[in-house]
């Protein structure tokens, strides 16, 4: 199952679909797969773009590769996990970061819970540390856990998307808060039922050694 998964991780990135997404018939139960879509901001300028998404369970944590096409050439997008896929989007999650290549494809593998258990929860507000000019001294409170199941890419920089003919956006997707327009999501999918939501994480293989999965 790990060579598996490593060798068709290996063959993403020189094309703008990945090997995997095309014709994988090794998917069972405990992997999905899944398609983004151009935001409705992105879909003029960038109407090519396109993410395929692929999230295996190994019990302990998700693994999911996102493999990206039809995007501005050497570019950073962030990659943020949502409650809802679209304005005012909820609850969010900075995931981490994919760099396109010449030919506007990237390609990056993240590790974490990426299932029906994903959620944010804030039981009470507290204190938060003021790094940026823009953030939030404490937090509002999430008395009952709050699922997010839904996916959303951004360009890193605003002069970014206006470089590939997008609108100039300001948006606080990125590390430091001053990124550009969203330009794929998962909205494809019910806002109440992201894809996230269908990985079965009971079904995945059975861990070595003492590690059990999560029930």
């Amino acid at each position: 199952m790990k060579y598996a998964l490593m060798s068709a991780v290996a063959l993403v990135g020189l094309v703008g679909t990945p090997a995997w997404a095309v014709d994988d018939h090794r998917a069972d139960a405990h992997r999905i797969q899944f398609t983004m879509v151009p935001s409705g901001g992105a879909s003029r300028c960038l109407p090519n773009a396109s993410a395929h998404v692929r999230v295996t369970s190994t019990g302990p944590v998700d693994i999911m590769d996102v493999g990206v096409s039809g995007l501005p050439a050497n570019t950073t997008f962030d990659l943020f996990v949502l409650q809802v896929p679209k304005n005012p989007f909820g609850l969010a999650w900075y995931q981490g970061d994919i760099e396109t290549d010449e030919n506007g494809n990237g390609h990056q593998h993240f590790v974490g819970v990426f299932d029906k258990e994903t959620f944010i929860i804030a039981q009470g507000s507290a204190p938060a540390p003021v790094i940026f000019d823009t953030d939030d001294a404490s937090n509002p409170a999430t008395p009952g856990p709050v699922q997010i199941y839904h996916l959303g890419l951004w360009f890193d920089s605003r002069d970014d998307a206006l470089k590939a003919g997008c609108p100039g956006t300001l948006t606080p997707f990125n590390g430091e808060h001053h990124a550009g327009l969203q330009v794929l999501n998962t909205s494809n999918f019910p806002d109440a039922h992201g894809p996230l939501l269908d990985l079965d994480t009971s079904a995945a293989p059975t861990a070595p050694g003492p590690v059990k999965k999560r029930q």
